[in-house]
């Protein structure tokens, strides 16, 4: 088939729409003709309309590559594109490039242009707005049919304005969008991620060159400028996200073009302006282009730029030329009809600054909203100028930051910039708060040398310094070298020979400053301050050179003074001149008053002047004025003057901060003092009277071991002190007096006081401490129980005071500390006759009478009792004695009174001490008389109230006034205690007491409340957890009060009486309940240590005595239980016989019951039946008394023993065994009687008192087999008569009780030594069974020692006996019941000397101790 028949076939296919024929057909016709174009055409389409578009773009491209100049295939493939939409939008603007031009060839322009317009408006309708703009790109000059089109096309600018304006959009938006995506990574951090975006997004831009196109082709004037605007800022804003290095610099050489191409058209954009401007860096300001800044201000008058150029540019220090007179009409401002402002009816905003004061508000107003570098630097010129230094210090560390970021931002170097911030700043640094600053103002100047060694700012700069540092020949050098660079420089001159004049060259500086004046005078007003200050160092110099009063008091011709009333003529600010003319009235004209002035003058005007502030500090401390002489140490403080700069030669000035500590001291701000004397010590260790000022800081503020050590270092110093303070050193003996006190350590601190008295006796104030402390010093002794050292220390303050006068007698302290002085006695009465009863009449008598009236009335406390003289008898001396020391209290506080009464404060606190004295002599008396309501306790209500009506603030007054109306008042009590704890809810005292009054009240819930909120409050306070024992007791739980009880004695102090009335009760108690011999002596040692102190308070108290009594006896203190209960039984008979009462009969006869067996334990016999009869006689049935069943029967018991035993030792069997039958028929046979009986028969000896023996030994055991004594006795019997029967019944009873828990260490003892004697008794198998009975028990107690001690006797084994010394080391109380012959016979044990002796020292009344100390020495 030929060619065309078989494109016929194919067309024929297509046109039936037998599309997959025409593609076979036509791939076959390909495949023999490929290089066909209609089949290309013919395949394309069918493969179209088969949907197989890619496979139809291919070939309609093939068919166009055969011949590019046909349109039918450039036809196909733009239908074919316009079927996909936005997809193949640059295939689609492709084909219309290439069928243009055919169409244009064929002069077919109608399709040409609508070929063109159709993709446009296709992409605009189907693409997006960046297709859009890709598409417009075909109808610019940059296109290859734009030749053909133009004139039918838009005109370029508007299509790249267009374009401009989709990329502007789209880029923003990608921007935020992209932000917004990655600122939720992990990490991202907003600045990065803005930066990173920016930069990505700037890099793939095209707007830079479609502005630039704009800009070419536009014929706009105003919207070239627009774009050209864009342009620059499209352009900044790359530059800022642009990296260092060459793409930065790139960026920034654009932008600085295109800035300064604005700049020189003179078109009014602030980014071009600012960066023209900005971006210079010169060394000099005045390389600026003037003419350029004045535009800017022309342009931009509502900048904050404009206000400081302006003021800059018509300051005195500008170094531009002034402008001509066309050039000042627009700048300043003056309104013209043409103005923009006028237009829109407003005001003109140019302003130009006429004065100083205008200037320097407009360039702060400038400089505060804005950051420019170029600002900066004019501003801080400008301040510096002013001497605005702290201004200009936080200026310019403002500018170094804000350079640092704009190097950062820009990629300038900013170096010479730099250099001029560095000069600025190091120039005020050395004036601000000189000499602070100047190791930074030097390093900054160092820098700047670095890169310029020439700087002449930088030299004077590091000379100042150096003069500062008074390190006077580098300042000289430095100097030298500014003054060869600007020889006309008249300051640097002036200062070069000033420097010399403080090196004391002053000769030679006089010279060079003489110099100085006539050039000076030439300048006129512009050097007038230079010339002031030129003339008042010349008068320095005159003043130095020569230094005799006549010449210093020269008032006329070539001399200071003239000199310096001319430097305050022309400059009348200059400090130093009013310190130098205020010591000249001070030392030579003796002109106080205008001294003090030009002080106050010199003070004011400069920070620095340190003479003229230390003259008026001391000045106004000679009147008294501390608040002027803490403003005085303040100002110079605060100047930076005292504190030299790490390095520094220069010595540090230390009175400022003294004098601060002084001031602060007398104003009581004590912390604020311990800094400013602390400071002062750094600047001089050595300063005697700042360690004194710092350690009574310390002590004030409460922290006293610090001031110990303060005063402590004074003293070290007092022998090395450069000036003569002997005259002062008493007063670190007082300080460290006070501190001692405070501490607690009384003695010491006595011993100063008594110093400090030697040398200055007149010091009343170190008077009153002294008794003060002495009597602090008594009080806490009787809380320690060191009541002997109390009654000492109170007789030497009451002996110390009949020696006071003066003012010391109408002291309200004087008389205070007298009244507790007297108090102590009432405390411990055991000593009342001690009382100085002669020098307490003394000082009374030389007192007001008058005082003695308060209360008097109420109370009937006269001087009767304590002036009187008469002897009384022995058995009323403790009475009478008491009443003395009581009355000698209220006396002495009613002086107290007499004297506070201009004392609101003081008078209330009389009354409250008042209140207590006589609310203890209420409690000191007799217990019939406390339960009704005494004159005493009457007096001590009104005393509290008025304490109230004087203070009612005062929480303490109201717990006292609880406490005293407690019995005779509950509501009165209750509301008291209210008040205190709502005044002070954190009181323990008022707490317990509430908890007490409710306990009173039988309200035990509120009680417990009120107890356990004291205990909160504070654990320490004994008298709470006492409550606690009361509140257990009453729930029927002794040990838990017994345990309460404890805690209580062991927290409290040994003045506490009801802790140890309650504490050694509830022991006593719990020792009758548990077996005598389950307890040792260290359980006994506490409650009779506590009853010891109880009776040293409180020795009239007959019961307390009594009980210390008991644990005396099982103590084995005999010796002490006879003397207290002979001095007991003695009262009870008195009374007995004063009252006849059947209580004092009952408490007689146990008394009497108690002292037969002390008698009879100290080996009194004959007394001891005596007592004891005696004592069975007054608890028969008969006898009148109130003895209970119980009492009776073992009083009757005690009895009979005691005597029976008395008898026994005195050799009267007889009638020692009538008294133990007597015994037992009344106790129904106790078995313990029964055993002594048994034992006091076998000692008769005779065989029928034997045979009873072992008859009433055999019927306890039938009736309590676990009767350990009996049994043992039994045992022992058994074994003298080897009666084996009863030896086996025994061994069989003894193996029994040996596993039982009742039975105690002592007992087990016995129960072995028993167990090893039988079984010595074996036949032949003797050895073995004593190691077994051993063993037996070390196994059954390995804990006790006996076993041990046993298996090293039998054995000798010297390990057995180390092993038994262990055990009984840890059986030992507390720990273990062992006493102290079991541990002396464990030391014995090992037969060694030391152990030997320590057995010995355990136990002396044992023989164990002293047999093994003689075997040890034997070989000695």
């Amino acid at each position: 088939m030929s060619s065309k028949a078989a494109l016929k076939a194919i067309n024929d296919a297509i046109r039936q729409q037998k599309f997959d024929d025409a593609v076979v057909k036509a791939e076959e016709f390909l495949e023999k003709d490929p290089k066909n174009y209609q089949g290309h055409i013919f395949l394309a389409f069918a493969l179209d309309k088969k949907g197989k578009l890619d496979e139809a773009e291919n070939k309609y491209l093939a068919a166009t590559s055969l011949r590019p100049q046909e349109t039918q295939a450039w036809q196909g493939l733009i239908k074919l594109y316009e079927k996909q939409g936005n997809k193949k939008l640059n295939g689609y603007q492709h084909a219309v490039i290439n069928l243009a031009p055919i169409y244009h060839n064929a002069d077919d322009m109608y399709k040409c242009q609508d070929v063109v317009d159709k993709f446009v408006d296709f992409a605009r309708v189907h693409g997006d707005q960046l297709q859009y703009a890709d598409a417009l790109w075909i109808q610019l000059p940059e296109s290859p049919i734009y030749g053909i089109l133009e004139g039918r096309v838009p005109h370029p600018a508007k299509t790249y304005e267009s374009i401009a304006h989709i990329i502007e959009t789209f880029e923003k938006k990608r921007i935020n969008t992209m932000i917004g995506e990655r600122r939720t990574r992990l990490g991202a951090k907003l600045s990065e991620v803005t930066l990173e975006v920016k930069r990505e997004v700037y890099r793939q831009s095209k707007l830079e060159h479609i502005y630039r196109q704009l800009i070419n082709w536009t014929s706009d004037d105003d919207l070239r400028r627009t774009y050209e605007e864009r342009l620059i800022q499209l352009c900044y804003e790359r530059l800022l996200v642009s990296p260092a290095g060459d793409e930065k610099n790139l960026e920034r050489a654009k932008v600085l073009d295109l800035a300064n191409g604005m700049v020189t058209i003179n078109h009014p954009y602030k980014l071009a302006w600012d960066i023209a401007i900005e971006w210079q860096d010169h060394k000099e300001v005045r390389e600026w282009e003037p003419e350029t800044l004045r535009n800017y201000c022309l342009h931009f008058p509502e900048t904050d730029l404009y206000k400081v150029i302006t003021s800059f540019l018509t300051s005195s220090i500008s170094p531009f030329p002034a402008p001509k007179q066309t050039e000042k009409a627009p700048a300043a401002g003056v309104g013209s009809d043409e103005s923009e402002d006028d237009e829109d009816g407003g005001v003109p905003t140019s302003i130009v600054p006429l004065t100083d004061e205008d200037r320097l508000v407009m360039m702060t107003e400038g400089i505060s909203t804005t950051d420019s570098v170029f600002a900066y630097r004019l501003v801080s010129q400008y301040f510096i100028h002013l001497g605005e230094y702290e201004t200009t210090v936080e200026l310019m560390r403002k500018a170094l930051s804000y350079v640092a970021k704009e190097r950062t931002k820009t990629g300038l170097s900013y170096a010479n910039t730099e250099d001029a911030y560095y000069l600025s700043l190091g120039t005020a640094l050395v004036y601000y708060q000189s000499p602070r600053h100047h190791q930074e103002a030097k390093n900054l100047f160092d820098k700047v040398l670095e890169r310029d060694a020439t700087s002449t700012s930088a030299l004077i700069g590091v000379g100042l310094i150096y003069e500062e540092e008074e390190e006077y020949d580098q300042a000289i050098d430095f100097l030298s070298r500014a003054l060869q660079r600007d020889g006309s420089n008249i300051r640097v001159k002036s200062e070069a020979a000033w420097v010399k004049a403080l090196k004391g060259q002053w000769e030679a500086a006089k010279e060079e400053l003489l110099e100085c004046l006539k050039p000076l005078e030439k300048q006129g007003a512009l050097s007038k301050e230079l010339l002031g200050e030129t003339q008042h160092r010349i008068g320095v110099c005159i003043w130095n050179i020569d230094t005799t009063r006549a010449a210093r008091k020269q008032r006329k011709g070539d001399c200071a003074y003239a000199y310096w009333l001319s430097a305050l003529s022309n400059y009348i600010n200059h400090a130093p001149t009013y310190s130098s003319l205020g010591v000249f009235y001070a030392d030579y004209a003796k002109d106080k008053k205008r001294s003090r002035r030009c002080f106050q003058k010199a003070l004011e005007l400069s920070p620095s002047e340190v003479i003229a502030a230390e003259r008026l500090a001391r000045s106004f401390a000679d009147d008294g004025d501390w608040d002027r002489v803490e403003l005085v140490a303040r100002r110079i403080i605060d100047s930076g003057k005292v504190k030299p700069p790490p390095g520094s030669k220069r010595k540090g000035i230390s009175w400022p901060f003294a004098a601060l500590g002084v001031a602060e001291l007398n104003k009581q701000d004590f912390h604020k003092a311990i800094v400013s004397f602390q400071a002062a010590l750094r600047i001089r260790p050595e300063d005697y009277h700042s360690w004194v000022g710092l350690g009574e800081s310390y002590h004030s503020s409460g922290r006293h071991v610090a001031a110990t050590k303060a005063i402590l270092n004074a003293q070290t110093l007092e022998s090395d002190a450069e000036t003569d303070i002997s005259g002062d050193t008493w007063f670190t003996k007082y300080m460290l007096a006070n501190i001692k006190r405070e501490l607690g350590d009384y003695d010491d601190s006595i011993s100063l006081y008594k110093a400090v008295l030697e040398t200055h006796s007149d010091e009343e104030g170190v008077t009153i401490a002294l008794m003060q402390t002495m009597v602090d010093n008594a009080l806490t002794s009787i809380e320690k129980g060191l009541f002997g050292k109390s009654i000492q220390l109170a007789i030497d303050t009451i002996e110390f005071a009949t020696k006071a006068s003066g003012n010391v007698l109408e002291t309200f302290n004087f008389w205070k500390t007298i009244a507790d002085a007297c108090s102590v006695f009432s405390s411990v009465q055991s000593r009342t006759m001690d009382f100085p009863i002669h020098s307490i009449r003394v000082l009374l008598e030389n007192s007001s009478q008058e005082a003695y009236e308060t209360l008097a009335k109420v109370d009937n406390v006269g001087t009767d009792v304590v002036f009187a003289k008469g002897l009384y008898a022995d058995d009323e001396r403790p009475g009478v004695d008491l009443t003395r020391c009581i009355h000698a209290t209220i006396l002495c506080y009613k002086q107290a009174i007499r004297i506070s009464g201009q004392d609101r404060h003081a008078q209330a606190v009389a009354y409250y001490n008042l209140g207590w004295a006589e609310y203890r002599a209420h409690v000191c008396l007799p217990s019939d008389l406390r339960k009704k309501s005494s004159r005493y306790i009457k007096a001590a209500v009104r005393s509290f109230k008025r304490a109230i009506e004087l203070e009612a603030g005062n929480s303490e007054f109201w717990n006292s006034l609880g406490v005293v109306t407690s019995e005779i008042n509950p509501s009165v009590s209750q509301h008291a205690f209210a008040r205190s704890l709502y005044l002070n809810e954190r009181s323990p005292i008022a707490w317990t007491n509430l908890g007490t009054l409710a306990l009173l009240s039988g309200d035990i819930q509120l009680a417990n409340e009120a107890y356990t909120r004291a205990q909160s409050n504070d654990p320490d306070y004994a008298h709470a957890w006492l409550g606690q024992g009361f509140i257990a007791l009453l729930h029927g739980d002794p040990k838990e009060a017994r345990g309460l009880f404890t805690h209580a004695m062991e927290i409290s102090e040994s003045s506490s009486l009801p802790t140890r009335m309650h504490y050694s009760t509830s022991m006593f108690d719990h020792i009758l309940k548990v077996p005598f011999k389950s307890l040792n002596v260290a359980s006994l040692i506490q409650p009779l240590f506590a009853l010891n102190q109880l009776q040293s308070l409180k020795p009239e108290d007959l019961a307390f005595g009594h009980l210390s009594t008991l644990y005396q006896e099982r103590t084995h203190e005999s010796s002490r239980a006879v003397e207290t209960l002979e001095k007991i039984s003695d009262i009870l008979e008195t009374d007995y016989e004063r009252t006849e009462s059947s209580d004092s009969l009952a408490k007689f006869a146990l008394a009497k019951t108690d002292l037969a067996r002390a008698y009879l334990a100290a080996g009194f016999y004959d007394k001891a039946v005596e007592c004891a009869e005696l004592a069975l006689g007054l608890s028969s049935e008969e006898a009148e008394n109130e003895l209970t069943s119980d009492q009776r029967r073992k009083a009757r018991l005690s009895g009979h023993l005691s005597a029976g035993l008395a008898l026994y030792f005195d050799n009267q069997f007889e009638e020692a065994i009538k008294s133990f039958d007597s015994a037992l028929t009344e106790s129904a046979g106790n078995a313990d009687a029964v055993c002594l009986l048994a034992q006091v028969l076998w000692a008769e000896g005779s065989e029928a008192s034997r045979e009873r023996a072992r008859e009433v030994l055999f019927g306890i055991i039938e009736e309590q087999p676990d009767h350990v004594q009996s049994v043992l006795l039994l045992g022992v019997i058994a074994l003298l008569d080897n009666d084996k029967d009863t030896l086996e019944a025994v061994v069989e009873a003894l193996q029994g009780l040996r596993t039982s828990e009742t039975v105690t260490a002592t007992e087990q003892g016995h129960i072995s030594e028993v167990l090893r004697g039988i079984a010595t008794l074996g036949e032949g198998r003797a050895d073995e069974d004593i190691r077994a009975q051993v063993q037996t028990d070390i196994m059954l107690h390995p804990n006790l020692p006996h076993g041990w001690s046993a298996l090293a006797e039998t054995k000798g084994d010297e390990y057995a006996a180390q092993m038994a010394l262990k055990v009984a080391a840890r059986g030992i109380p507390p720990r273990g019941l062992l006493e102290a012959q079991d541990l002396a016979k464990a030391y014995a044990g090992t037969e060694m000397a030391g152990d030997a002796q320590r057995a010995a020292f355990l136990a002396p009344w044992d023989q164990c101790g002293w047999q093994s100390l003689e075997i040890a020495t034997a070989g000695v």
